[in-house]
């Protein structure tokens, strides 16, 4: 893509500069640190409870902050979760289905009582970057997609809308780090979260992903990472501009 903007003539500089999760980690001013993006309130007590699990024993359920669901697809995914008999960290919002509560039926709440944590919300980058995180099912958000690369958790991808489905299509068929959901029924999601988890193309999924995340932090590194010199040249770039126009 980069490539593709250096051929457009009298277009201005194109700075590649992510994963800015990861550059934020060279920035002391404690004003900028605290700034967040979230846009619902963290609850700590999940890292609480992952402490508690072994490593890549858990499946990290988020689909985002804004998108929604049918009460269908909450049911299909609820018990193919619970079928796959895996420890799982669910966020659920309260309106994460369309037009109503969003609620769990009592049977699989029973069910996975001790193998299951629901969540209003996570510090989502914490705990993508702990270790018993074994795969993200995901919504394929650029956020959430990019959080998951530099943790280096392979992901199970349901798309929803605007990039999503190019992220989608960059994990599980570009760059073999992700299972895409093309069908909501619990069988498939269990079979899903079951080969992710357990199968050989979860294994190859989880070492792809650990490369990812070495390139991410490799990139992201001072003084000479890609990414922390092309920030660099970016904000002299802003600054040679603005003291042009002065």
């Amino acid at each position: 893509m980069l490539e593709a903007f250096s051929s457009i003539t009298n277009l201005p500089p194109v700075y590649s500069i992510g994963p800015l999760n990861l550059l934020l980690n060279h920035i002391t001013d404690k004003d900028l640190n605290s700034i967040s993006s979230n846009l619902w309130k963290e609850d700590p007590e999940c890292i609480d409870w992952l402490e508690q699990q072994e490593p890549n024993s858990v499946v990290y359920i988020n689909f985002g902050s804004i998108t929604t669901m049918s009460n269908e697809n909450l049911i299909e995914f609820a018990w193919g979760i619970a079928n796959s008999n895996k420890k799982f960290l669910w966020v659920i919002r309260p309106d994460l289905v369309a037009g109503e509560n969003a609620v769990l039926p009592p049977e699989f709440m029973e069910e996975t009582k001790t193998r299951g944590l629901l969540s209003n919300w996570c510090p989502q980058e914490q705990v993508l970057g702990h270790p018993s995180i074994g795969v993200f099912l995901t919504h394929s958000g650029w956020n959430s997609t990019f959080e998951s690369v530099c943790g280096g958790v392979p992901m199970i991808c349901w798309p929803f809308f605007a990039e999503q489905q190019t992220n989608c299509r960059s994990c599980c068929k570009e760059w073999g780090i992700g299972l895409e959901i093309e069908d909501v029924r619990r069988d498939k999601i269990e079979s899903l979260v079951r080969e992710a988890m357990d199968g050989e193309k979860g294994q190859d999924m989880k070492q792809k992903a650990l490369q990812f995340k070495k390139l991410a932090m490799e990139a992201a590194s001072a003084p000479n990472g890609s990414s922390y010199q092309n920030l660099n040249k970016l904000i002299h770039q802003v600054l040679l501009s603005k003291f042009a126009k002065n």
